[in-house]
This record gives C-alpha cells, sequence and structure tokens, in this order.
C-alpha cells in the first residue's frame, strides 16, 4: 500500500487545482525553500487520514480554506489515490480514492467518489493500520526532538502507545468494572437468600392448620360451585330463548323493512313519475298558449287574405272589362297606325321618286337656263366690246372672279356632305338605342313578372325560416325549463351526496371536477364510486368494504396527482385522496374456490383500465351467505369475507350490528348525481346547439330579408325607372325626327350647291371656250339655233318642272300629315296604353304582394298572377290553420291523458302511504320488542358474566365436584354451603397462601441459588481474562521494545559506524541495584522481573566514538548529539514532516 497521488483544491496556500505524482512505493521525499507549501503539503495529507482535524467549527474550518487576491473561495478538497494492490484496504479493488471536502457549513467524506460517513472512513483506515491509538505514522515538525527529550517513563509511555496497548488496558478496566458488579449482586443475592430461609421456616407451622381449612374450602368452592352453575344453565337457556326470539323478530322486520324499502321505492319511483308528468302538462300547455296564439294570428291572416281574395275576385272581372276596353283602343291605335304606316311606305317610294324628277329637271332647268343666258351674254359682249383684246381682258376677269366663288362653293359643298354623313350616322345610332328603348319597354312585363315571383319565393322562404325559428325557440324555452328541473335534481343529489361524506371530502370531489375542467386534466378519472356498476343485490356489501374508499378520486399516475394536490392546497379547497394507477400494486389474494364464497370483483362492472384501482380495493373481499362462513375464510385464507347485510369479518375478528341508513345509499346517491350531472350535460349541450342553430337562423332570415329588400328595391327602382324610360324614347324620337328634316334640308342644299357649282364651272369653262374664240360682232348660226332651240326647251322644262313640284307637293303634304299623324298622335297614344298596361300590371302585383286586390287592364294578367298568388297563400295558411287545430286537440287530448295518469298515480301513492305507514308502525313495534327483548337480553348477560365471574374466582375445583351434588336439591344445597360457611369462620386468622408462598420462596431461593453459581463462574472467567490480557499487553510491549531496540542499533550504527547506542528497560529493582543490562541479550529471569508494571522507563545509551568504551546516557550528550536520532517506530505507514 502506498500513496499514488494526491490533489489538493482551495486548501490553504493551493488555491487551484493541484496534483501531484507519481510517488514511489518506497520513500518519496518533499523539499524546498521556506514557505514553498511543504508544511502545507503535509497538513494536507494530516487532513485527509489523521484525527488532527476533527470537531472543526465554523472559524476553523474556514482557516482552512485558501485566503489571498481575487474571489473568495467557499469550498476546499484534498483527494488522496492509494494503491491498493496489496488488499490492505479490504474494498477488493486495485486502488482506493479517498477524498474529503470542506465548506463554511459542511464538512463531508467520500470514497472512490461516492459520498460515505466519517465513521465508514475511520474503521476503513483502522483496518489499514492508520490507528487513532497509534498516531505515530505521522510526524510533524517537533516531534522527532520532542521523542528525543522525553524522560525516560514517558518513552516508555509512548512505548506501550506503540504496542497497541491502550486496546488491553480498556478490555481490562471494562472486565475489572464488571467483576465488580458482579460481587455487588452476589452480596444482594446472599441477603435476599437469608431472608428466604427465615420465611420458610416460618411457612413450615402454618400449613397444619391450612391443610384443614383447605379441606373445608374445597367442600364450599364445591357447592357454590353447584349453586352456580345451575344458575349458569338458567341463564342460557333464557339467552337462547331471547337469541331465538330476535331471530325471529329479525327475520320479521327484514321482511318488513325489504317491503318498507320496496314500497318507499315505489313511492319515489311514482313521485318521479308525477314530476314528470306534471312537467310534461306544464310543458303542453305552454305548447298549447303557443299554438293557440299562432292559431288567432293565423286565423287573422286566413281572414285578411280571403278578404283579400274576395276583392281580387271582384277587381278581376273589372279588370277583364277594362282590359276588353283597353284591347279595343290598343288594336284600334295599332291598325291606325298599321294603315298609316303602310300609307306613308306607298307615299315615300312615289314621293322620293317625284323629288328625285323634281331634282333632275330642275338640274336639267338651271342647265339650259345657264347656257341660254350666256349665250345672251355673249351676244351682249360682242356689242359691248370693240375688240378681242377689251373682250378677253373682260372674260379673264370674269374667270377670276369665279374661282373664288367656286372654292367657297367647293368648300360648302363638303362641309354640307360632312354634315350629311353626320346626320345619317346619328339618325342611325337613334333608330338603334330608340329600338333598344322599346325593346326594353316591351320586355319590362316580363322582368317584372320575373321579380314578383322572386320577391314571392323570398317571402315564402322568410315565412318558413320565421316558422323554423319559432319551433326552435319553443324547443329552447322548453329545453331552459327542463334543464332547470334537472339542475335543481343536481343539487338535490349532490346534497344527498354531500350528506354520505365528510365537508372536507365533499368539497374535494367538487373542486376536483372543477380543476379537471379548468386545468384540462384528462388523467383524473372521477372518484372510485364513479368506475364501476354493481347489481342493487350488492350494494350493501359493496358499501360496507369500501367504506370512504368510494369517494377516493383515480388518477392515472402520481405526477396528474401532485398537480391536483398543489392546487387543492393553494386554493384551500377540501380534502380528497388520490389512487395513482401506476403507483399502486394489488396483492394477490388467496381466494377460495367454493361456491359460499364469491369474488366480490366478480360482481362489479367496470372498464378494464380501472383493474389495478378495483382489485386495491375489493381484490381481498369475498361475499359469504352468513358471519360464521365469512369468519372462517378470513381465518384459513386471510381474506375479508362480507355478507349481503353488510356484515363483515377479517382475520382479526368479526363486525356485526351497527346503524346502517338503508334508505340512503352512497352508490345510489352517486349514481343519482351521474344521472342527472348526464342529463345537465346533455341538455346543456342541446341548448348550446339550439343556440347555434337560432344564431344560424337569424343568419339566413337577415339573409332572407335583405335578399326580398334586394328584390323589392329592384322592383321600385324598375318602376321609377319606366317613366324616364318613356321621356328618354319620346325625346329621341323627336330628336330622330328633328335630324331626319335637317338631313332632309341638307340634302336639298346639296343639290342646290352641286347645282350651283355646275353653273359657274359651266360659265368659267364658256369664258375660256370663248377666249379661245374670235372676237365676232354677232353670235354664230350655230349659237343662233342653239339659243332658240334652248328657249323652247328651257318653256317646256319649266313647264315640265312646275307640273312635278305641283304633284310633289301634294304627296309632300300627305307625306307629312300622316308622319304627324303618327309622330304626334298615334305613336305617343300606343305609347301610353302600353304604359297603362304596365301601370296596372304592377299595380296588380302590388295588390297581390300587399295581400290587396283590384282592377286594371294588364296584358299580362297582372291580376291573375296576383289572385293565383293570393290563393296559393289562401291554401297554404288554411293548411297551417288546419295543421295546428289538429295539434291543439292532440295538446288537449294529451294533457287529458297526463291529468288522468296523475290522479292515478297520486291515488296509488295515498295508498302506498298508508301501506308503508302501517309496516313502518309493524316495525316499530316490532324495534320496541326487540328493544326490550336487548334490554333483557343485556341484563341476563351481565348476570352471565357475573356467574362466570364468580365460577373463575372459585379456582380450581376438586374432582367430581359437579358429579358429587348433581342429584342434590338446590334448597339442600344452599343449606349445606351455609353450614360449611359458618364452620370456616373459625380459620379467619389462617394464612390461606401459605402453602402458595412457601412454593413461591422455594422457587426463589432455587433461582437465586442458581444465579449465584453462574456468578461465581462469571467471576472466574472475567479474572482468567484480565490475567490473559496482562499477559497479552506484557507480550506486545516486550516484542514491541526488542524490534524498537534492534532498529534503534541498527539505524545508530549507521548513523555513527564508530559508535554503539542501545535501548535500556528499566526496572524497579534497577534503581536499587543501578544495573544496566543490554536488552538484546537480557536472559529471562524470574517471572515477577518481567512483568510490565516493573517497568519504569526506557533509556537511552549511546557511544560516539567506541563500541566497547562506557556508554553515555541521553541526559549526558548535547543538543547536536541528541538530534542524530530517534527511535524508530514499527509502522506499515509512516509520514515525517521534519
Amino acid at each position: 500500500m502506498y500513496i499514488k497521488q494526491i490533489i489538493i483544491q482551495g486548501f490553504k496556500s493551493y488555491k487551484d487545482q493541484t496534483v501531484i505524482e507519481p510517488f514511489s512505493p518506497k520513500h518519496n521525499v518533499i523539499v524546498g525553500r521556506n514557505g514553498s507549501g511543504k508544511s502545507n503539503f503535509f497538513a494536507a495529507i494530516r487532513f485527509v487520514l489523521s484525527d488532527a482535524y476533527t470537531q472543526m467549527g465554523r472559524e476553523e474550518r474556514g482557516a482552512l480554506l485558501h485566503e489571498g487576491a481575487g474571489s473568495a473561495v467557499m469550498s476546499a478538497f484534498v483527494e488522496i489515490i492509494f494503491d491498493n494492490s496489496d488488499d490492505r484496504f479490504p474494498t477488493g479493488k486495485p486502488e482506493l480514492i479517498l477524498r474529503r471536502t470542506i465548506g463554511m457549513k459542511k464538512d463531508e467524506y467520500s470514497l472512490d467518489r461516492k459520498n460515505s460517513t466519517k465513521s465508514d472512513v475511520m474503521n476503513l483506515l483502522e483496518s489499514a493500520g492508520f490507528s487513532r491509538s497509534n498516531p505515530y505514522y505521522i510526524v510533524p515538525q517537533g516531534r522527532v526532538t520532542a521523542l528525543t527529550n522525553m524522560k525516560d517513563n514517558e518513552r516508555l509511555n509512548l512505548l506501550k502507545e506503540v504496542a497497541g496497548t491502550q486496546v488491553y488496558e480498556a478490555r481490562r478496566t471494562e472486565s475489572l468494572k464488571i467483576m465488580t458488579e458482579t460481587n455487588n449482586k452476589r452480596e444482594k443475592i446472599d441477603e435476599l437468600l437469608d431472608y428466604i430461609k427465615e420465611r420458610l421456616s416460618e411457612l413450615e407451622e402454618e400449613k397444619e392448620e391450612l391443610r384443614d381449612y383447605q379441606e373445608k374450602d374445597k367442600e364450599r368452592r364445591s357447592l357454590q360451585y353447584t349453586i352456580d352453575y345451575r344458575e349458569q344453565q338458567a341463564i342460557t337457556k333464557e339467552l337462547e330463548n331471547l337469541e331465538e326470539q330476535r331471530v325471529t323478530g329479525v327475520e320479521d322486520t327484514g321482511d318488513s323493512e325489504e317491503r318498507f324499502r320496496e314500497g318507499d321505492k315505489e313511492l319515489a319511483d311514482i313521485q318521479s313519475q308525477i314530476s314528470e308528468l306534471k312537467q310534461q302538462v306544464e310543458f303542453l300547455k305552454v305548447d298549447k298558449r303557443q299554438l293557440e296564439e299562432e292559431r288567432r294570428d293565423n286565423a287573422r291572416k286566413k281572414a285578411k287574405i280571403e278578404l283579400d281574395v274576395k276583392s281580387l275576385s271582384e277587381g278581376q272581372l273589372a279588370a277583364q272589362q277594362a282590359k276588353s276596353r283597353y284591347d279595343a283602343e290598343f288594336n284600334s291605335v295599332q291598325t291606325s297606325i298599321e294603315k298609316h304606316e303602310n300609307q306613308l311606305a306607298q307615299i315615300v317610294p312615289e314621293y322620293n321618286s317625284r323629288v328625285q324628277a323634281e331634282t333632275t329637271i330642275k338640274a336639267q332647268l338651271d342647265a339650259a337656263g345657264s347656257t341660254r343666258q350666256r349665250l345672251y351674254a355673249k351676244q351682249g359682249r360682242n356689242a359691248q366690246f370693240q375688240n378681242k383684246r377689251e373682250r378677253d381682258q373682260f372674260l379673264r376677269t370674269e374667270i377670276d372672279n369665279c374661282s373664288p366663288q367656286i372654292k367657297k362653293v367647293k368648300k360648302v359643298r363638303v362641309e354640307t356632305a360632312e354634315d350629311i354623313e353626320r346626320l345619317e350616322n346619328e339618325i342611325s345610332a337613334l333608330e338603334s338605342s330608340i329600338a333598344e328603348l322599346r325593346e326594353q319597354l316591351e320586355g319590362r312585363g316580363t322582368s317584372n313578372d320575373e321579380i314578383q315571383s322572386q320577391i314571392h319565393d323570398a317571402k315564402a322562404t322568410r315565412d318558413k325560416l320565421m316558422d323554423e325559428r319559432k319551433e326552435l325557440w319553443r324547443e329552447d324555452a322548453k329545453l331552459d325549463s327542463v334543464m332547470t328541473n334537472a339542475q335543481n335534481e343536481l343539487r338535490h343529489a349532490e346534497q344527498d351526496l354531500s350528506h354520505t361524506m365528510d365537508q372536507n371530502t365533499s368539497r374535494g370531489l367538487a373542486a376536483v371536477r372543477r380543476i379537471k375542467r379548468q386545468h384540462n386534466l384528462d388523467g383524473i378519472y372521477g372518484s372510485l364510486a364513479e368506475l364501476f356498476e354493481v347489481n342493487e343485490r350488492f350494494r350493501r356489501a359493496v358499501e360496507v368494504t369500501a367504506g370512504q374508499s368510494l369517494f377516493h378520486c383515480v388518477v392515472d399516475n402520481d405526477d396528474t396527482a401532485t398537480k391536483a394536490i398543489e392546487i387543492l392546497q393553494k386554493e384551500r379547497a377540501g380534502r380528497i385522496t388520490f389512487i395513482p394507477l401506476n403507483r399502486i400494486r394489488p396483492k394477490q389474494g388467496n381466494i377460495p374456490n367454493a361456491n359460499d364464497a364469491i369474488p366480490m370483483v366478480e360482481k362489479l362492472q367496470f372498464n378494464p383500465m380501472y383493474e389495478k384501482a378495483i382489485q386495491q380495493v375489493f381484490g381481498q373481499t369475498i361475499i359469504c351467505p352468513n358471519l360464521q362462513i365469512a369468519g372462517g375464510y378470513a381465518r384459513s385464507h386471510g381474506v375479508n369475507g362480507v355478507t349481503l347485510d353488510g356484515d363483515r369479518s377479517d382475520k382479526r375478528g368479526a363486525f356485526t350490528g351497527g346503524s346502517i341508513d338503508t334508505k340512503h345509499s352512497r352508490l345510489q346517491a352517486v349514481r343519482n348525481v351521474s344521472k342527472w350531472r348526464d342529463e345537465c350535460d346533455a341538455h346543456r349541450s342541446r341548448s348550446t346547439e339550439i343556440k347555434r342553430t337560432l344564431g344560424r337562423k337569424d343568419q339566413e332570415i337577415t339573409q332572407s330579408v335583405g335578399t326580398l329588400q334586394k328584390l323589392e328595391q329592384k322592383r321600385v327602382q324598375q318602376e321609377n325607372s319606366y317613366g324616364p324610360l318613356r321621356q328618354d324614347l319620346r325625346s329621341k324620337t323627336n330628336d330622330l325626327q328633328n335630324k331626319r328634316d335637317t338631313l332632309t334640308n341638307k340634302q336639298r342644299a346639296s343639290a342646290k350647291i352641286e347645282s350651283n357649282m355646275k353653273a359657274l364651272t359651266d360659265q368659267q369653262d364658256a369664258h375660256k371656250t370663248e377666249i379661245a374664240t374670235e372676237f365676232k360682232k354677232a353670235l354664230t348660226w350655230e349659237e343662233e339655233i342653239r339659243l332658240e332651240t334652248l328657249v323652247s326647251t328651257v318653256q317646256n322644262l319649266r313647264q315640265q318642272y312646275t307640273d312635278i313640284s305641283s304633284s310633289r307637293s301634294d304627296l309632300e303634304s300627305q307625306k307629312t300629315i300622316l308622319e304627324i299623324e303618327l309622330r304626334e298622335n298615334l305613336h305617343p297614344r300606343l305609347d301610353q296604353l302600353k304604359a297603362q298596361d304596365l301601370d296596372n300590371s304592377n299595380d296588380s302585383s302590388d295588390r297581390a304582394g300587399d295581400g290587396g286586390g283590384g282592377g286594371g287592364g294588364s296584358r299580362r294578367n297582372g291580376g291573375i298572377r296576383a289572385l293565383q298568388h293570393t290563393r296559393s297563400e289562401l291554401t297554404r295558411i288554411s293548411h297551417t290553420v288546419e295543421t295546428q287545430d289538429r295539434k291543439y286537440q292532440e295538446l288537449d287530448t294529451s294533457i287529458e291523458h297526463s291529468l288522468t295518469q296523475i290522479q292515478d298515480l297520486e291515488r296509488r301513492h295515498t295508498d302506498i302511504k298508508s301501506q308503508l305507514e302501517e309496516i313502518s308502525k309493524a316495525i316499530e313495534k316490532q324495534q320496541k320488542r326487540v328493544e326490550k327483548s336487548i334490554r333483557k337480553r343485556r341484563i341476563l348477560t351481565e348476570q352471565a358474566a357475573e356467574v362466570v365471574i364468580k365460577i373463575r374466582d372459585l379456582g380450581i375445583l376438586p374432582h367430581g365436584a359437579l358429579e358429587k351434588y348433581e342429584r342434590t336439591k338446590s334448597d339442600a344445597i344452599v343449606k349445606r354451603l351455609h353450614k360449611v360457611q359458618e364452620g370456616l369462620k373459625k380459620y379467619g386468622h389462617v394464612n390461606k397462601k401459605a402453602f402458595e408462598q412457601y412454593n413461591n420462596f422455594t422457587a426463589q431461593r432455587d433461582m437465586l441459588e442458581k444465579r449465584r453459581g453462574e456468578l461465581g463462574s462469571s467471576q472466574a472467567s472475567i479474572e482468567e481474562l484480565i490475567q490473559v490480557l496482562d499477559q497479552r499487553k506484557d507480550e506486545a510491549i516486550e516484542r514491541t521494545f526488542r524490534q524498537v531496540s534492534r532498529e534503534f542499533a541498527g539505524v545508530f550504527e549507521k548513523l555513527v559506524p564508530a559508535g554503539r547506542g542501545r535501548l535500556v528497560i528499566q526496572r524497579k529493582f534497577d534503581k536499587r541495584q543501578q544495573d544496566d543490562d543490554d536488552s538484546d541479550n537480557e536472559p529471562r529471569r524470574q517471572q515477577d522481573e518481567a512483568r510490565v508494571e516493573n517497568y519504569t522507563g526506557v533509556g537511552i545509551s549511546v557511544s560516539f566514538n567506541s563500541k566497547h568504551d562506557e556508554q553515555q546516557r541521553i541526559q549526558q550528550l548535547s543538543g547536536g548529539q541528541k538530534s542524530e536520532y530517534s527511535p524508530p517506530l514499527p509502522l506499515p505507514f509512516f509520514l515525517s514532516n521534519h
């Protein structure tokens, strides 16, 4: 064993972690300057291995922590790693890691990186030779000097410590203490034996009188026993009779109670049925009132619609007459229009041809006139001018004057052509626009019918949705009432359940349900009673078995339970016991396989995931027919037995009787709470669903009303747009006619412009031609002939023009009259009739939508459609009224039937209540009889107990005591007993316990003598042990002295080769003889001389110059010579700081 490595951190001067290695298995020397940390290194090893640093306070621990610049050190540790290849430490490992850690508030040890106690560490060090009784394996500074300067007696004490004699001394002291105690006990035993011997001699004298007394006392006890025995038999017989009566009464009471429970249950059922029927009647009455209101509303609506139908029917005749007049007038106007248009169609082509012919003739007339006029002008110029030059100059001037006019006329002609083209385009656009307006007006009736149909459908949809919403309102109101009733029942059920448990548990269960809901703890499954079902026959047995465990809360694991408990404690919301399924381990019971032992778990229905909790509570319980069988199985199989009546038995005994409230069952209360809670949840869910449906219905109704409003707005817009359409049509028609007139004028102007243009061009051409001819005073022959021809031609053309212009004017007058008639009279009248038709159609539609009637002539049969819609609405409302009447009759029938059922149930309730009162009276009488029997039984039981006490007080009876007086009458026995008691009075002074006391004292004497012998043998053993310890101590001291002396001589010889040194044992007789003997060659003298008690010290004798010179004692040496040596100590591990 040796140190392999040392790790120091935070200890004294070692702030940072310092690792010192390697170390030699033999000798290791640490050298360094002063202040380099050698002593602190030495102190670190002592800190772990020595007891020099035990029992340190806060300040002492703080002094060991490093103090210096920088951050403060809060803890320090020293770790020593030993090589344990020689198994010096009994750990079975090749090395041992020992660490000690200290702080301001801690002081800890660890072995092999694991925390360990100080005592374990010290014991391990003791086993390896680091003994507290031998602290010299660590030699600090100054210890060598102290050893050298020791006195002889101190050196002897050191030798004893090294030899380990303290252990022997401790055991010897302990043995002497035990021996002293043993002597004290022997003295007390001797005193008791003297007293017992004296008392036994006195009791010898009292034994004879006592023997006579005992004979008579035996007879007295026999007589008394006979009397008591006969009294006991009589009481037992009376108790058996009472028990038989009790069993019979219990059976009768049980039957009565069973009939009472059945009747009470039937009463509860009847009451529940009555409540349900009354609630049903209230619902029916509410439905009846609502239905009656709806009947009245629908009746009013029906009457109003009937009046509308009548009004529409009456107005239909007037509408038909008006329609006939309208059709006649419409046809007349349309015929006139067709006639005028036909006439106009016939006149227009002829008129156009006349205009064309007139235009042609006019052009010819203008051309002939122009030519004639030029010829006349030429003839005049010939006379006007003298020569050709003057003429040409004039002609050129005329030509030049004609050019601007031609340009101007061309410009006007272009502008007129553009105006004509523009007017033609505008007329075409106006004609298309007028056609579209007429189509819109023509199609307005159909669009209006479609809108009216959509409005009718939208109203039907709205009414249907409102009816559905009313039904939902009715159901919601009914559901609110049902839910209120269910909540009241739930509150009553919870109150009944809370009465079966303490208040804290009740509050805790309610809080757990709330916590599960608020914190979404799905791992909370509920109370145990909610997690299984059981037949009513076994309900009482199950309740008695489970007890308060019925209200323990089952959870999935302990984390869920911890969360719930923390919230409960935080809110102070009661107390509850949790059953975490991951923690419980149900025991496998020794359930008997027999017909009269039914495992209770088999009678429970539950989810397999809760099996652990069920097994934990009910797994060790069986159901038995009676308490005797249950007790037998409890003793033989170690299970809990329970009867159907609730009596139970386990290995500790039977439990029967007590007060059990049969009317209030915990499980039934839990079932009622669960039932009404489920109903409340179902009603609440349905109410939420209805409210969501109502929200959707409201949205649908709002949407339907919005759609209806849009359609109405569209209809109104369409109606309002008809006037502007007609006005627009009239305006565009007038505009079209104006543009046509303008176009005609423009066309005429264009023809005139063309004529002027041709005249100017012809004139210019004529002037140019004339310039090219010779100047003559007269016209040429051809020109003369042409002039004559032109005169006749002009006359003819003027006549033709006059004729055709006259005919054209007549046709134009006719055409104008026809167009004015069509434009100003017939077409406006036709539009007026069509507008009247549409207005009448709209009025009829409005009346149909509003439920009214009216007349008017509509080509699209608006009144007929209104009448059809109204009759359809009348059919629908009539069907609704009939359905409501039928429902009303059904409601009346249901209410009468329910009231009849309520009366029958109330009569049945009264009858059963009367029967229960009779049964209750019978039970009360039986209970009084039972109570009287119980009082009598209690008295007899007390008497029987007293008799048993009397018999027990008689003690052991003589043999045949009962048979001796079996046939003797009781009176004779009483007389004989009186006589014997009188005879016993003279023995009143006799010590009745003389025999008993004599036997007791004899037994005590024997026991004390045996004990005294044991103490003597113990003292001898202790004395022998002391001798052995003294001998072993002497041997250890002598063995250690020889070893130390030998080592000292060897070491001294190495230090001083020319000298000699030895240790000298000093004895008491050496003071007289002053004889020093060599310890190595010391012969064995007498035994007394070798005993340790004769040793007075250990001296040192040395010689520095010769091995044979006279040696000096330690007191005679100088200081330097003293420091040359110290006595070597035989240690397995040695650490020196010097």
